[in-house]
């Protein structure tokens, strides 16, 4: 029974108990403090001046309603009060629930430690569910509680002590988020002119600003700056559209999606679900490197009528024309800038460099020759290494005078740079201009692996005439001190990208050598091969490592697929598709997809059967709900009876599950014929040993017991399929499962445990950034909440899961949820005022709030 002592904060946040002595630590509990409020979380503190040993009940009152135990010890054990044995200290530990996370820091050195601590913390040492870490400053404690409790909020929601604690890593940020500006690793040098005038552009009302100026005038990095200068103005933020991987203009509005998590669902149009998404936020977009789709232009007048309060900033060497635009010219560095760029970057391929009287006249020459270029002065800083200020600037002017390439209709500075360029290139080796050039293939970054397969490669005898690079890992190195690459970290793994500017100049280098399209090839093989990996793996335990790896990767998957579709290598396309199906659907990626099989199913080729089945099955599937004539049930009985053919029971196990979605919701349901569908689909998964796809079968086995009013059978198929995901370490599965066990339950009046599972499957969505299985959990949350009669709580998470859908796109689809009758019998009792204005206050809440709403102990 829960305390009559009850603590909130006003707005929900997660609450972290901070347990230690008041006098010794005062220092260290106001670093504490701090860390703790920077993640906007709410610290719980007894202060001094309270009583130093309170009442069992108040600590408890305390403890049950935190969400994590942070203690810190020195070396005071604290006062016993009379009639105790041990100290508030000692007390606070051992009340602190079992089921709350525990970090413990110890501050050293500790010259008098009272024994009595010293054997708490002997006994706090062997406790396996405690993190215990040693510091020596306030400055240090503040570092690791700050880390170590982001840390853990990406590895756990924590559910009240009522329910199970769902112990999977949890990431709620990335639920459907924007893509947030950037933060570029080194400064901006001499913009400070620039960045006023196009802030004040939008204060003077501005929607759309056009950045216009060659490849390597600074364009992206001004943008990024200046959007974060006029941030505050817009309540909703900024987000940043990357279209360097964008080649086709019709791919515009996809890639605006993504980057807003709206989710290409392919059930309606892409700009209707972005102009839904859109149309009340404030925010201001930013769309990079839009040069190569500009008769895309007419994109963005629509999505600006659609949605009044969304202002742009575009990226372009050219102007978009469109009668909106206001442009702004982002012209070369001044030559104290430029003077300060060229340090600032030489420091990092020679630490002891320094401008001096003797060498400041070549390194302004050196700046000079390559017209204040930032990208250029980038390249010709990283030579600094082994040329000389004066030997640099010579052989800039000699091979600047020569140098033409391809670039004689380019404007002046642009032909400047490209000759930049191809003079820095001539100082590399030969093998390391062979990697560069074959870098070029990949789109948005690429690891060391994938380096490695594409440089390595023998092109089939349609390469450019080199030896493939014997030293990939040293010729990389090479590159990325050369500036021609770069490098960071991400998740443990180095990764590398190029400038679009100096990509282009490498696929140049490609197809004049005859080489691009085995280029590609190769690049192609490496992404199945990573499919093929990935295959099995996002189905269990390594799932959530997978689904954040291939999102990485996602612009090089579809450069791969377009590549195979554009050769028409219909199978090794469809293979791709379908080795990552699980990927496309959590990420939202379905509607794309389709439109890749309906190009081979319209290409007028003769499919193999199992490419004809992958085809039927990813065009089909998304529609299962809109079947009227029964069109879209026969298709996918076509693709799961050639899947039978070509002897692959996964594929015709995953198209029959589709098949009984369509027969369970086409304007005839037939329940019966479902349930035949779905046995023979066990079975096949069965005798393949696929436990996903077993777990999904038991979940459409269970969608039929409830068609057939069979709750407790329903609940027990959800259940068993719940347990296998468990077993497995599915948490796609898990979220399936367990949302749907929380309904079957609410059915047969287990309230409780139906709240559980909910609260299961909106912890686990969120980890996963699976923004349809969230919006579910929410809604099964909502119908817990006006059961309780908590009319404001059942309006709020019911506002933030339609804002949330119609935000990611999802607004169109089908629901499986019964959550709006229970809203209605709130409306009919009389609270329909008060639900409509919390419904109203829930759209507002971020996806991070509404999860910590759904997830508050307090409910």
């Amino acid at each position: 029974m829960r305390s009559a002592h009850v603590i909130r904060t006003p707005d929900q946040r997660l609450r972290i108990f901070v347990s230690s002595t008041l006098q010794e630590l005062a220092d260290e509990r106001r670093a504490a403090r701090s860390a703790i409020e920077r993640l906007h979380l709410a610290p719980v503190m007894f202060e001094l001046g309270a009583r130093p040993h309170p009442p069992r009940d108040l600590y408890r009152a305390y403890l049950e309603q935190s969400d994590v135990f942070l203690g810190l010890y020195w070396e005071r054990y604290g006062w016993v009060a009379p009639e105790e044995e041990v100290s508030g200290l000692e007390d606070e530990y051992n009340l602190c629930p079992d089921d709350l996370p525990r970090l413990l820091y110890v501050k050293t050195p500790a010259q008098n430690r009272e024994p009595k601590l010293t054997d708490l913390l002997n006994r706090i040492r062997d406790d396996d569910r405690a993190a215990y870490k040693y510091f020596e400053s306030a400055k240090e404690l503040s570092r690791l509680v700050e880390a170590d409790l982001a840390t853990l909020l990406a590895e756990r929601f924590e559910q009240s002590r009522s329910l199970t604690v769902v112990d999977v890593p949890a990431d709620a940020d990335r639920v459907a988020e924007p893509v947030r500006l950037p933060k570029p690793l080194t400064g901006l040098i001499g913009r400070e002119a620039d960045l006023t005038a196009i802030r004040n552009l939008y204060s003077a009302g501005a929607r759309l600003v056009t950045l216009t100026g060659p490849g390597g005038i600074g364009k992206s990095r001004l943008a990024l700056a200046a959007a974060r200068a006029v941030t505050p103005a817009f309540v909703d933020g900024a987000v940043f559209v990357d279209l360097s991987a964008v080649h086709d203009p019709e791919r515009v509005p996809a890639a605006i999606a993504q980057a807003l998590g709206v989710r290409d669902t392919g059930d309606a149009p892409i700009m209707e679900n972005l102009e839904t998404a859109l149309h009340d936020r404030h925010l201001l977009m930013v769309l990079d490197n839009f040069e190569q789709v500009l008769t895309a232009a007419p994109t963005l007048t629509a999505l600006l009528a659609a949605a009044p309060g969304v202002s742009m900033m575009v990226t372009s060497r050219a102007l978009l024309r469109l009668s909106a635009e206001q442009s702004f010219e982002v012209g070369p560095l001044p030559e104290d800038s430029s003077l300060h760029l060229f340090v600032e970057r030489a420091h990092a391929v020679k630490p002891d460099f320094e401008v001096t009287d003797d060498n400041r006249a070549a390194v302004t020459g050196v700046c000079a020759a390559v017209d204040g270029m930032p990208l250029a002065i980038e390249l010709a800083a990283a030579r600094i290494r082994v040329l000389s200020p004066d030997d640099l600037l010579d052989r800039l002017d000699r091979s600047l005078a020569v140098l033409i390439g391809g670039s004689r209709d380019l404007p002046e500075r642009q032909q400047t740079l490209r000759r930049t360029i191809e003079w820095s290139t001539q100082l590399l080796e030969e093998s390391q201009r062979t990697l560069l050039a074959r870098l070029g293939v990949f789109e948005g970054g690429f690891t060391l692996d994938a380096a490695e397969a594409v440089g390595a490669a023998e092109l089939d005898g349609h390469g450019d005439g080199r030896a493939p690079s014997s030293d990939v890992l040293g010729d990389l190195a090479a590159l990325v001190d050369s500036s021609m690459v770069s490098q960071h970290d991400r998740d443990g793994r180095a990764r590398f990208a190029m400038q679009a500017i100096v990509r282009e100049y490498a696929r140049e280098q490609l197809w004049d050598a005859g080489a691009l399209h085995a280029a590609r090839d190769a690049h192609a093989g490496y992404f199945l091969g990573l499919g093929d990996s990935a295959k099995d793996d996002l189905k269990a335990g390594r799932q959530r490592e997978w689904l954040t790896r291939l999102g990485d990767e996602r612009d090089n998957l579809r450069a791969a697929e377009r590549f195979l579709l554009g050769s028409r290598d219909w199978d090794r396309a469809a293979h791709l598709a379908f080795s990552l199906y699980l990927y496309w659907w959590v990420s939202g990626l379905l509607g794309e997809v389709r439109t890749w099989m309906d190009e081979a199913l319209d290409s007028g080729s003769t499919l193999s059967d199992r490419t004809r089945a992958i085809a039927l099955y990813f065009t089909r599937t998304i529609m299962f709900w809109k079947d009227p004539d029964g069109s879209v049930a026969a298709e996918l009985t076509e693709s799961a009876d050639l899947f039978r053919s070509v002897g692959d029971p996964d594929g015709e196990g995953l198209a029959r599950i589709s098949l009984a979605l369509a027969l369970l919701t086409g304007a005839k349901p037939d329940p019966d014929r479902a349930e035949e569908v779905m046995q023979e689909s066990l079975r096949l998964f069965r005798s393949s040993g696929n436990t996903w796809g077993e777990s999904m079968a038991f979940v459409l086995l269970g969608r039929v017991s409830l068609r057939k009013q069979d709750i407790p059978e329903a609940r027990d198929r959800f259940a068993t399929s719940l347990a296998i995901t468990q077993r497995e370490g599915d948490a796609v599965g898990e979220r399936i499962a367990a949302y749907h066990l929380g309904w079957a339950q609410l059915m047969l009046g287990e309230t409780d445990d139906a709240r559980t599972d909910f609260a299961r499957s909106v912890a686990v969505s969120a980890t996963l950034g699976h923004v349809e299985g969230l919006a579910y959990g929410l809604e099964g949350m909502v119908a817990i909440a006006a059961i309780g009669g908590d009319v404001v709580r059942a309006g709020r998470l019911a506002g933030a899961s339609r804002a949330l859908r119609e935000r990611s796109g999802l607004h169109n689809g089908p629901t499986f949820t019964f959550h709006q009758a229970y809203l209605d019998r709130l409306t009919a009792s009389g609270d329909g005022e008060r639900l409509d204005a919390a419904i109203a206050a829930g759209r507002e809440l971020t996806v991070e709030q509404a999860v910590a709403e759904a997830l508050a102990t307090d409910a």
